[in-house]
């Protein structure tokens, strides 16, 4: 199969719920999804598909940091690699990995990067706005499973994971990350082969990825084709280099004084987003119906406010029953807007942890952004 299929059209998008046409058409994925890079591909979710509690495959964002994404993988020749400080290392096929206990959890997929190009002074990476995102049911087996199954020997440290895809140079490190033991243990990460009930698509990792619920999806190695057990911190680009926030709470520097001491990123924030409401229904002394999701890094959310004047004031919103602790919750609100006009839209949630939504940070990557995204609307 080919990665890439010529399509018709090229557009751009001016705003995070927008589709935009493109010129290359992907396997498995809906047409309207936001083309930012073909080479290695990363696709944008329109916002329209937050409607949906689990987020169609078709539509899942996608992200890829090497542009040899493996189109080779068979599913009768593949080989999960189990290496490392073990007693019996191990090599599993999906049909091994099929017939061992499995397990379902449903976990928003989010990148660091999700709303990178709405920061002021902007930074470079992929200009993610605000659909870097999707919520799934992860189905698979629990790495501690398959741990327990090698024999972690004493000593052991952490986890490393390697995804099979390729970089263009031989100079460029393979995507690899790390979790230290304690996190590695945890009975939710899983090594999952199906999404939604169905095998996971090509460009959202199969033959079969990891799962870590509650952190950001560079953890998410996708396409794995080995794992390691060390007795060491790993050292490798992807975690050492790559994808680290600034000491302290807030995740935040300044462009003039950038951090000197940094950590790898972990579990996400809070956040929350509201759909784009059908722009025929916004009519002023209309009741309209407005929805959202929230999400944070497992803790669940306890609170979600929304204000229809740009956050001078906020009213609660009606939460919808509880998915699970690391998945999308949703929220709901009747609004009538009295006179005709443009409106700016915010909602802002809080965790069941006290973490409420909104504090302002600025770092070099653009990571962990969680301010109340401003939605601007139109009344007739």
């Amino acid at each position: 199969m080919s990665p890439l299929v010529p399509g018709c059209g090229r557009g751009g998008a001016t705003r995070a719920g927008d589709a935009a046409p493109s010129a290359l058409r992907f396997p498995q994925k809906a047409a309207d999804l936001i083309l930012l890079t073909d080479r290695p591909p990363n696709l944008e979710m329109p916002m329209r598909y937050l409607r949906h509690d689990l987020t169609p495959n078709e539509a899942f964002f996608v992200r890829w940091h090497l542009a040899g994404v493996r189109t080779d993988l068979d599913r009768q020749t593949f080989r999960l690699r189990l290496r490392g400080h073990v007693e019996r290392p191990l090599d599993l096929s999906l049909d091994d990995l099929e017939k061992l206990e499995t397990v379902e959890l449903e976990a928003v997929n989010q990148c660091a990067g999700n709303g990178r190009a709405l920061s002021a002074p902007r930074v470079p990476g992929i200009q993610w706005t605000q659909g870097a995102l999707g919520n799934a049911r992860w189905r698979g087996v629990r790495l501690c499973d398959l741990l327990a199954r090698a024999g972690l020997r004493a000593g052991a440290v952490e986890v490393a994971f390697r995804g099979a895809d390729l970089a263009p140079l031989p100079t460029v490190p393979r995507f690899e990350k790390s979790l230290q033991l304690a996190r590695a243990l945890d009975p939710e990460v899983l090594v999952a082969f199906a999404m939604n009930g169905a095998p996971l698509p090509l460009l959202n990792g199969f033959p079969c990825r990891l799962v870590v619920p509650g952190w950001y999806s560079t953890y998410w190695v996708k396409a794995l084709e080995e794992i390691t057990v060390t007795t060491a911190r790993f050292e490798g680009y992807w975690m050492a280099k790559a994808y680290r926030i600034p000491e302290g709470a807030d995740a935040s520097e300044s462009p003039a004084a950038l951090a000197q001491a940094t950590r790898p990123i972990g579990p996400m924030n809070v956040r929350s987003f509201l759909v784009p409401p059908d722009p025929a229904m916004l009519l002023a002394g209309s009741s309209i119906p407005l929805e959202g999701v929230a999400f944070d890094g497992g803790a669940g959310i306890r609170r979600v406010e929304v204000s229809a004047d740009g956050g001078v004031t906020w009213g609660d919103a009606r939460l919808e029953p509880d998915r699970g602790r690391h998945a999308f919750r949703r929220f709901r609100m009747q609004w009538t807007p009295r006179t005709p006009g443009p409106v700016t839209l915010l909602a802002r949630a809080t965790s069941v942890a006290g973490e409420v939504q909104g504090t302002p940070r600025w770092n070099r990557a653009g990571y962990m952004r969680n301010v109340p995204e401003p939605l601007a609307v139109s009344v007739r």
